[in-house]
């Protein structure tokens, strides 16, 4: 695979891990309305998206699945493949035609294990999209389901 500059790709990762992952990466595209996972099955890869967006959203029982957040350019899609048991917590769709960076989870799980500094480099990247990724989706459900609101007044 031929990368352009990595840093956009995985800016919070040192450059030289960030070089190391890129090394395993590779170029898929997705037509709008293309499901990429469902919660509950096997997370077994991850993309950076080059182009496109993609909605995360989760099933609600009795109504539609409820959208948490619209992820763009240079933006993660998956952090399931890292933390056991290693199921999607979320689903995720294509909502334009994404061009992504996909990468293997056993390979870069592997390379992690192998390195133990990238490997922290890696899970408190990880780490810190889950935190703002869970806030964001508290601040949506509670948006949509309760009585008023999320509060974000306060």
């Amino acid at each position: 695979m031929n990368a352009s500059p990595t840093s956009n790709k995985l800016r919070a990762l040192p450059a030289e891990h960030s070089e190391r992952l890129m090394g395993v990466a590779k170029e898929v595209s997705f037509p709008e309305g293309t499901r990429l996972f469902e919660e509950g099955r096997r997370a077994d890869r991850f993309w950076i998206i080059r182009t496109g967006t993609v909605v995360l959203d989760i099933h609600v029982p009795g109504r539609r699945a409820a959208v948490i957040e619209t992820l763009g350019h240079n933006e993660l899609i998956g952090w399931s493949w890292l933390f056991g048991p290693h199921t999607w917590h979320l689903g995720a769709e294509a909502t334009s035609p994404v061009r992504a960076y996909e990468f293997d989870a056993d390979a870069v799980r592997a390379m992690c294990q192998a390195d133990p500094t990238l490997g922290m480099e890696v899970a408190q990247w990880l780490g810190d999209i889950v935190a703002r990724r869970l806030r964001s989706a508290r601040t949506r459900l509670l948006d949509l389901y309760a009585p008023y609101g999320s509060g974000s007044a306060r």
